[in-house]
């Protein structure tokens, strides 16, 4: 493993993220995965940070909501675009999707939560804020367009604990 310095890295983090990742959580024994899209990347209270959203209806706000780490798997490796659209229409309520998409985890270095093994880079994150979207705080068309149905993201912001190259 090879300690980096995200922000070195931030253009190809947001570049990869933008195209799929995996938001890895664990919590009750449990250990789940989804795909995200979209994150932020910044410089928050001293610290370097990972702020992450999930849906209200997610089973993996659940596992979040229960142990606040996480880990971003980003896959700059090839050989990953199948289990993204696996691990980002299933829900791990039903599924182990780890299983369903032929994906290995190892222990993180910082927190309790899985990463995936042979993605390449690898971002561990212990939540300092948690806030929810608000329906009057969104502008109308993004809401109407992404918020039909009112399932709105909440944010987590992460502190990054350990970021790393496989």
């Amino acid at each position: 493993m090879q300690n980096i310095n995200a922000f070195e890295h931030a253009e190809t983090i947001l570049k990869v993220l933008s195209k799929g990742a995996f938001l890895n959580v664990a919590a009750e024994g449990l250990d789940n995965t989804m795909t995200i899209g979209w994150g932020q990347l910044g410089f928050q209270w001293g610290m370097p940070t990972l702020t992450v959203m999930v849906r209200a209806s997610r089973y993996t706000k659940t596992l979040l909501d229960n142990n606040p780490v996480f880990t971003v798997s980003i896959p700059v490796n090839e050989g990953f675009q199948k289990a993204l659209g696996i691990c980002g229409t299933k829900s791990g309520r039903n599924i182990d999707k780890f299983a369903a998409a032929d994906l290995e985890t190892e222990a993180a270095q910082t927190v309790e939560a899985p990463i995936i093994k042979g993605a390449g880079l690898q971002i561990e994150c212990e939540v300092v804020e948690t806030r929810t979207m608000e329906e009057n705080h969104v502008d109308t068309a993004v809401a109407a367009k992404w918020y039909a149905d009112k399932d709105w993201h909440t944010y987590y912001v992460g502190k990054i604990t350990a970021a790393y190259l496989e």
